[in-house]
């Protein structure tokens, strides 16, 4: 696997995670909850954070910020793809009966269909992915402070 670039690795990774969380709280019957899946919000901020800091250690001295930025985007909107990829057979195929079971209004009074959802999944993903990725990018980038500026920051 060393051949895989660094954020396709992490991507592969964060989906993975993502989508085994997923089958677990299936498994209990808690994925009908919409409450559970904040904690997908910590499986890929955990990911975009590990991409990040493996880029900058693969990188060393050659860090760049718009590199390792791209390096994020790239490991979670492809984990994103391929979660909203899986949660579309999952609602349609594996268990139909999905919607309805976890979000009866929406289904009843709204006539909505899995695309709606699908919507949801990926907007949340791509939105969280972009938010996660600056904030850990800041993290990581080479301050350019001077001695003297340093003296004066917390």
């Amino acid at each position: 696997m060393n051949n895989i670039s660094t954020p396709v690795k992490f991507g592969l990774g964060i989906a993975a995670a993502l989508i085994i969380y997923f089958l677990l709280l299936s498994i209990f019957g808690l994925h009908q909850y919409p409450a559970f899946s904040i904690f997908n919000m910590v499986i890929l901020g955990a990911g975009l954070y590990f991409a990040i800091k493996g880029y900058k250690k693969e990188a060393g001295d050659k860090f760049k910020f718009r590199k390792s930025f791209m390096v994020g985007l790239t490991a979670g909107f492809l984990a994103t793809t391929i979660f909203t990829i899986f949660f579309l057979i999952y609602a349609t195929e594996i268990d139909p009966d999905f919607m309805l079971d976890s979000m009866p209004m929406w289904v009843t009074d709204w006539s909505s269909t899995v695309g709606f959802l699908l919507v949801g999944v990926g907007l949340a993903g791509f939105a969280s992915t972009l938010v996660l990725t600056f904030a850990w990018t800041q993290l990581h980038k080479v301050s350019r402070n001077t001695e003297e500026g340093k003296e004066h920051t917390f």
